[in-house]
């Protein structure tokens, strides 16, 4: 009603800020357009810039930094303007220029508290603590009571590590807050939590337990307040209270692991007995804990080892406890150990065999020896023994085919012995078992991507994503990232590099979205009081890239990229990979189409893909609807555009610098940096990258080689500056003293004789330095006796595909012998099957009928 007494321009005003408020984009621009086509406010700025912002929702960025910068020029003292303007550069995550953008607005109005909330958002967001704290400290000037002015002007100060000071604001704010000591006040307890973290983290520990003591009542979570206790007493040295604390907590929850070490520290025990001392009272005192059992098998050894390892696995083979191994795996790094598990386990089975019984004279149910042989499978495994792995699996299968636990485990062990085909078989078997269970599913997708079967894994995926949506499209709105990578790897290994970056650049958007999503919990958490909870995501946010899955995408996407520029996709060579894949591709193409001709509903399957195409179509029209209200549409990742990337180099070096900075512990890291910097020809960041990698582990492979082409770079460049030259010499001379660059292969050579990955390293530099040194690489390479370390699949395929790919010289002679040599060694490995191996397989299985084989030669 007052809109209405109001002049026209001026509701046309209020409205077009309440669409935009609603979201209502298309009738904020009508709003705009008609105080536009009013002659006296043609150029209203404010209006100029509004309308810039709606189009931008819109996804017209072009047309809409257009009229926001008309608007700007038509009025450079509106502190709308300069506030429009930061609003369109932070849509584009240009965060510094938004700040520059929401200062010079505040220079206009510099009390206006939404551009203080935005500018503080902003600062928070790009780390700009300083500034943060000088943002908060204004607008708790301006709204001393609200809460959120305090807990954010907190919030700066400790980010800023000066706790005692956001220790004094807290206490300033609670004595503001009134509240009963009999009241239950989540928020306020959460307050208090908080102020107690601060003080920990000021090193105030005296201070911290006191505060912890005299509001203890009105802290709802009572098990914070316990551990804090316990925490605190330890650090000051209060052992006899903290071990009080320990033994509550023990009881609460005797399965705890953190509580049985901080029972030890507080008892401080002087020697291994004692130590088991503790662990021996917990026994008797929980008789069915199992985690009191386990946790001193880490420490003893000999014949208390045996003592506490045979009490642990009868417990739980006489209970069914299929995690029993994963519990005991950490215990394999201990050869003793190993023989020890080895021994007790053997003896099981033969007593159970025998009759049914352990050493205690107690008969046994018959899933015992299941379990047994279970553990017996995951053993053998692990140690490298397949072949008795797969006799114990096969018998336990044998004896209760229906339980899915041993297929899991039987497709693991053909997985360990390098036949990913065979085990992704096996991962499907154990699926069929159960058809409802999510793991079994993903699973079982996750072999068959890494055995390449891309189509299957996606329509054993499209059993548990959306109906009526492609399972990737799901999976990728999902940010199921775990799929994305295995799909990165899988079309790496097919050589389709498009379709891997484009997974890898999925991967990438994932963490930016993550990274962006922040901002839904900077006014959230302050207004909610999930401070602790808060200052952890900042603290994740800061390391979010040294997650597993954006360093394998980033790993995959360099290679790659490096891959690109050292063969560039030319039209003939795009050509020629198509026909090979083609090729390779021909009989599972084949093989798809027998079984689909063997489905009995196929017209009814036609109709529900015609359904499914409609519900595709509605949900992109339902997409395009939702780009309007969200920023417009993201650009479209197309593998064709990114394998035909101008500079490889630049694009896997944004992939590298998060690494460097975040995943510095890593030699991979180093390694890759400096494969990118070496085809750069950066020396002095080739030895920024070196030298890192020496200090992690400077007898690496991998390293080796990367230093001793680093040495001949050095030697041969005639372009480096006199300067950069000096520099690299003395450098290379403090790291390696007076050596050249074959002296310090040979050196290198002799130093790691008896291993297999440091042969094959020195091996191919022989040849990278003198071509007429082949045949002797090759001997060295391929070696395999039985006194040489490392010797494993992986490094054996590795030594494979290099006498293949001609690295070590035109050895075409010796594949054939050193194939069938590893054939030998690793029998179920198909890297060293024997020519015709697969095709034979699939013929036996009858996966290529005669009129298959008629079409294939047509083709």
């Amino acid at each position: 009603i007052m809109c209405l007494a109001l002049p026209n321009s001026f509701t046309n005003s209020v409205m077009r800020l309440r669409c935009y408020e609603h979201k209502q984009y298309r009738n904020g621009l009508k709003f705009c357009k008609q105080i536009l086509s009013n002659p006296k406010f043609a150029e209203h700025g404010e209006t100029l810039a509004m309308k810039g912002l709606t189009l931008n929702c819109l996804g017209k960025k072009e047309e809409a930094y257009d009229l926001v910068r008309r608007g700007l020029r038509n009025d450079l003292r509106s502190h709308v303007c300069w506030h429009v303007y930061g609003l369109l550069q932070r849509s584009d995550k240009k965060y510094d220029e938004a700040i520059k953008c929401y200062r010079n607005a505040l220079k206009w109005d510099k009390d206006n508290l939404q551009i203080l909330r935005d500018l503080s958002l902003l600062q928070i967001q790009m780390r700009d603590l300083e500034g943060y704290r000088e943002t908060r400290y204004q607008l708790l000037q301006l709204r001393p009571a609200q809460r959120a002015s305090w807990i954010g002007y907190a919030i700066a100060y400790h980010l800023l590590e000066d706790y005692e000071m956001a220790a004094k604001i807290i206490e300033e704010f609670r004595k503001t807050q009134q509240t009963s000591p009999d009241k239950v006040d989540y928020e306020y307890s959460e307050l208090l939590l908080y102020q107690n973290q601060v003080l920990r983290e000021a090193g105030l520990y005296k201070e911290a337990l006191e505060h912890l003591s005299n509001y203890e009542k009105q802290i709802c979570d009572k098990l914070a307040v316990e551990e804090t206790r316990g925490e605190l007493l330890l650090k000051l040295e209060r052992l006899e209270e903290a071990t009080e604390v320990y033994r509550r907590l023990q009881e609460r929850n005797p399965e705890n692991w953190s509580y049985y070490h901080g029972l030890e520290n507080a008892l401080k025990p002087n020697s291994v007995e004692e130590r088991h001392k503790i662990y021996e009272d917990a026994w008797e005192k929980f008789p069915k804990g199992l985690v009191p059992r386990r946790l001193p098998l880490n420490f003893l050894s000999g014949e208390k080892f045996r003592e506490c390892l045979d009490r642990y696995l009868r417990m739980n083979f006489s209970k069914g406890c299929p995690p029993v191994f994963t519990t005991l795996k950490s215990l394999y790094n201990d050869k003793e150990k190993v023989a020890i598990i080895e021994e007790l386990v053997v003896s099981y089975e033969t007593s159970l065999k025998s009759c049914r019984m352990f050493y205690d004279g107690k008969e046994e149910p018959p899933t015992t020896l299941l379990w047994v042989q279970y553990f017996l499978a995951q053993h053998y495994d692990i140690i490298g023994q397949q072949t008795l792995a797969l006799e114990y699996i096969n018998t336990a299968i044998e004896s209760t085919p229906t339980l899915i636990e041993l297929f899991l485990i039987k497709a693991k062990i053909y997985k360990h012995a390098g036949n990913i085909r065979e085990a992704a078989q096996w991962m499907d078997e154990a699926q069929a078992l159960d058809t409802a269970d999510r793991f079994i599913n993903s699973k079982c997708a996750k072999y068959m991507l890494k055995a390449g079967m891309i189509k299957e894994a996606e329509e054993m995926c499209s059993k548990f994503t959306r109906e009526g949506a492609s399972a990737v499209e799901n999976l990728n709105e999902m940010q199921c990232m775990w799929f994305q990578t295995e799909c990165a790897l899988a079309y790496k290994g097919m050589n389709k590099f498009g379709e891997a970056l484009k997974k890898c650049h999925e991967i990438e958007r994932h963490f930016v979205e993550i990274t962006d999503d922040q901002f839904d919990f900077h006014t959230y958490c302050m207004r909610k009081m999930t401070l602790r909870s808060y200052v952890d995501l900042l603290k994740l946010e800061d390391v979010l890239r040294m997650h597993p899955f954006y360093y394998k995408a980033a790993i995959t996407a360099i290679q790659i990229y490096l891959s690109l520029h050292d063969n560039p996709l030319t039209d003939d060579s795009k050509e020629l990979q198509n026909c090979q894949i083609v090729n390779v591709l021909l009989l599972k193409k084949l093989r798809n189409k027998q079984r689909r001709a063997q489905k009995k509903a196929q017209l009814e399957e036609e109709k529900k893909n015609a359904e499914k195409e409609k519900q595709l179509k509605n949900q992109k029209k339902k997409k395009e609807d939702d780009d309007e209200e969200i920023g417009g549409p993201k650009e479209e990742l197309v593998p064709d555009k990114l394998v035909k990337v101008e500079n490889p180099l630049e694009e896997a070096v944004k992939f590298l610098m998060p690494l460097k900075h975040l995943v510095k512990d890593k030699i991979d890291t180093h390694l890759l940096a400096f494969e990118i910097y070496f085809r750069k020809e950066k020396y002095l960041l080739m030895l920024q990258s070196v030298k890192r990698a020496l200090a992690i582990d400077p007898d690496h492979p991998w390293l080796h080689q990367c230093l001793v082409r680093f040495f001949k770079g050095v030697s041969e460049s005639k372009e480096l500056p006199e300067v950069v030259r000096t520099v690299l010499k003395q450098e290379i001379t403090r790291l390696f003293g007076d050596s050249n660059a074959k002296s310090f292969n040979q050196a290198y050579l002799t130093k790691h004789s008896d291993s297999i990955p440091h042969r094959l390293a020195a091996a191919k530099m022989m040849v990278y330095l003198d071509s007429s040194t082949e045949s002797k690489a090759a001997e060295l390479a391929t070696a395999l006796d039985e006194s040489l370390n490392n010797r494993t699949i992986q490094i054996c395929t590795e030594v494979l595909e290099c006498l293949r790919s001609a690295v070590l010289g035109d050895c075409k002679e010796r594949v054939e012998a050193y194939r069938a040599e590893c054939h030998k060694l690793y029998p179920y490995t198909l890297a060293f099957m024997p020519p015709g191996y697969e095709e034979n397989t699939k013929i036996a299985n009858g996966d290529v009928s005669t009129e298959t084989e008629e079409l294939a030669n047509e083709m």
